[in-house]
């Protein structure tokens, strides 16, 4: 079993002065020598070092390099490389690094480390994030070379590409006097470690650095009730205009919040309205308009407000008069759209609600015509599942049971042979279209089936479900393929023409999302929980760490809102906070309890918390100062406006660069008022 340890304490120390070429060696301890081959770094100018070397266990080393410069110097990039002495099986970086000018730069670094493995043996580099509290004169960036055995530490500048990746650039410059960077090396030869290699490096950054932050009131300290009531102002009192949706869909009543706003939408705004996108309500994987609103009605009956439940009602009625075609049903409900010239400039607006259509999420390979998209099996079972959930818990509704069900009896029917779902069905034939036909976004589809099989009894979700969840531990799991919708088909397009499904040879990695690596560790959760069989339970654990090596698990100084608790999107992406955070939070946090883990509750809280630190209000003074600097006519009514991540660009400034301009109400505030009030109907109170 992996042994907690902490930064203050040692074994003893060694400081060594090396002399001679350009690049110098570090003795390695003898008992760490079965790990390690060699160290080596650059003199920074011609400037050797000073090395502190400090065992803090048999399994723990720091290491730290000091270079006084006594004039400024330019020096492009300077490195500190390891060669472990075996050859890894298994490697994880925080970043992709495809190519020897790529890095992995200290923007990304929200639980750093580099991960490899063997049958017989875990190494683990981890950055000095106490150095990198202080400031770094350069930035500093990781890389990892699976084709050449080499983890590397190293400071230079680095530019953006692509979405998101960064490159090292030249120019680089020091300031005379004291420069220090350093690692931490942590080895394990258990087996349990081998099985879970995120277990150890996400024990030491929190044990050292996060759980202290996240007890002195990082991301957010108080109470989050007011968070709550400026969410529900904002959208159903200050920016009801653009926000609140209500009409008519053959006869009945319903409504709910609209897909997306932008600052041009603000009631504080000088000029023109400029609507960001088709105006819309989507249910779909990431914008559920009937999550939301069950958050909305949890909130409602605690506080007696018969308004609000009206409101939350209407989104369930709106979930239900989506037209099912064989079972399978639309994502979205969309409004038809114009542009109209004023002053010379042209505005994006609405034709509104009497031209409404059905369509399907546009973030898919094949269309970005919601018209046109395919129907999305991950997208209905989500909502699915949703109206189980809503239910079960909720009130009694037997429409929502029906069409839940009415939906798995057709899923059933295109499961594969090998036990998963496919992803895409196409419109006129509802037959399986070309790809991701065995992702882990099957893992939601096992989530749904169980909850099913749990309301209605009947055994044939369950098996459906367990041997989904089969193919997903077989052929997903053991190779990091954590490939979805996301992983390819949003912001970060990078790898969609020619990856998918393949590895960067570079990295030894796939490009990876986290959406479904918390689908899957759901998906563990419930099947151990169904069968008490300690497979998922130890695969689940598993899942939910490499999930968690994406949240931020420090406080860095180039980050000029809180981030603790906050999430990351992709290996290939620049998110910080963002807002995934509230869909997570309750699974870690039910991890947690099962498993009586410290570490798991403080993150699971820390998550929910981080999904309000983007909110602009007078509860998050550094986030609105930040808001203001970008956008100074907000006031007082925009409180409860909340960007859905920061840093998205891969970088941030104290000016405001990494803010955004835009909510989306079921994927940012309202999301988060919905956990919120969801896991306080269930744990009793946020810690």
């Amino acid at each position: 079993m992996f042994k907690r340890f902490f930064i203050t304490g040692f074994a003893w120390i060694v400081l060594l002065y090396w002399g001679g070429f350009a690049q110098e060696q570090i003795p390695v301890p003898q008992h760490l020598q079965k790990a390690v081959e060699h160290l080596q770094y650059d003199r920074l100018g011609n400037e050797k070092g000073r090395i502190s070397i400090r065992v803090v266990d048999r399994n723990t080393l720091h290491l730290k390099l000091t270079f006084s410069l006594d004039r400024p110097l330019q020096q492009d990039d300077w490195q500190l490389t390891l060669k472990p002495a075996f050859t890894p099986t298994f490697h994880w970086a925080p970043h992709l690094t495809p190519t020897d000018n790529h890095v992995i730069d200290q923007h990304v670094f929200r639980s750093p480390a580099l991960i490899v493995t063997d049958k017989e043996q875990t190494l683990v580099l981890i950055p000095d994030l106490e150095i990198m509290k202080k400031g770094t004169p350069v930035r500093w960036y990781l890389d990892l070379n699976a084709a050449t055995n080499r983890l590397t530490l190293g400071m230079s500048n680095s530019r953006v590409t692509d979405h998101v990746l960064f490159e090292r650039t030249m120019g680089a410059e020091y300031p005379k006097g004291v420069v220090e960077i350093g690692f931490y090396l942590l080895h394990d030869e258990e087996e349990g470690c081998r099985m879970n290699p995120f277990r150890m490096p996400l024990d030491f950054i929190w044990s050292n650095w996060g759980g202290e932050a996240y007890r002195s009131g990082n991301p957010v300290s108080g109470d989050l009730e007011p968070y709550i009531k400026h969410t529900y102002d904002w959208a159903f009192k200050n920016w009801k205009e653009s926000v609140w949706q209500e009409f008519e869909v053959e006869g009945k009543q319903v409504g709910a919040p609209v897909f997306i706003v932008n600052v041009t939408q603000s009631p504080n705004y000088p000029g023109e309205v400029n609507e960001r996108e088709f105006r819309s309500v989507w249910n779909q994987a990431w914008f559920s308009s009937l999550r939301s609103a069950s958050g909305l009605y949890r909130y409602a009956r605690r506080t007696g407000d018969e308004e609000l439940m009206r409101k939350a009602l209407l989104t369930k009625e709106l979930a239900l008069a989506f037209p099912q075609v064989n079972g399978f049903f639309y994502g979205l409900i969309g409004t038809e759209m114009y542009e109209v010239e004023i002053n010379g400039k042209r505005y994006n607006r609405s034709k509104g609600w009497n031209t409404y259509y059905w369509g399907n999420s546009n973030r898919n390979p094949y269309t970005w015509a919601p018209r046109e998209s395919p129907f999305h099996i991950l997208d209905m079972s989500w909502t699915g599942l949703l109206m189980l959930r809503w239910y079960d818990e909720l009130e009694k509704d037997i429409r929502l049971l029906d069409y839940a069900e009415n939906y798995a009896q057709s899923l059933l029917k295109v499961q594969y042979s090998n036990g998963f779902f496919p992803a895409w069905l196409s419109l006129d034939r509802l037959e399986p279209m070309e790809h991701l036909n065995d992702s882990p976004e099957t893992s939601l589809s096992v989530t749904f089936l169980l909850k099913l099989h749990e309301l209605t009894g009947r055994q044939e979700y369950k098996e459906a479900a367990l041997k989904a969840m089969g193919a997903v531990i077989r052929d997903v799991i053991p190779y990091g393929r954590w490939e979805d919708f996301e992983t390819y088909w949003s912001c970060s397009r990078y790898g969609s023409q020619d990856l998918v499904g393949k590895k960067i040879l570079r990295n030894n990695m796939h490009k990876q999302n986290n959406f479904s690596m918390f689908w899957t560790a759901e998906a563990l959760y419930e099947c151990y929980r169904l069968t008490k069989n300690q497979k998922y339970l130890d695969l689940g654990q598993r899942t939910l760490d490499e999930l968690l090596m994406t949240q931020a698990s420090w406080q860095p100084p180039f980050m000029f809102v809180n981030v603790l608790g906050g999430f990351g999107v992709l290996n290939a992406d620049g998110e910080w906070n963002d807002s995934r955070e509230s869909l997570f939070a309750e699974l870690i946090l039910q991890y947690g309890k099962l498993l009586n883990n410290r570490e798991y509750l403080e993150r699971g809280f820390a998550a929910l918390k981080a999904s309000f630190v983007m909110m602009y209000c007078p509860e998050n003074p550094s986030t609105k100062a930040q808001w203001e600097k970008v956008y100074p006519f907000f006031g007082k009514k925009d409180y409860g406006f909340t960007m859905e991540n920061y840093g998205h660009g891969g970088r941030t400034s104290p000016e405001g660069e990494g803010m955004g301009e835009f909510t989306i109400y079921d994927w940012g505030n309202g999301a988060a008022a919905e956990a919120y009030n969801r896991i306080l109907d269930k744990f009793g109170r946020i810690e």
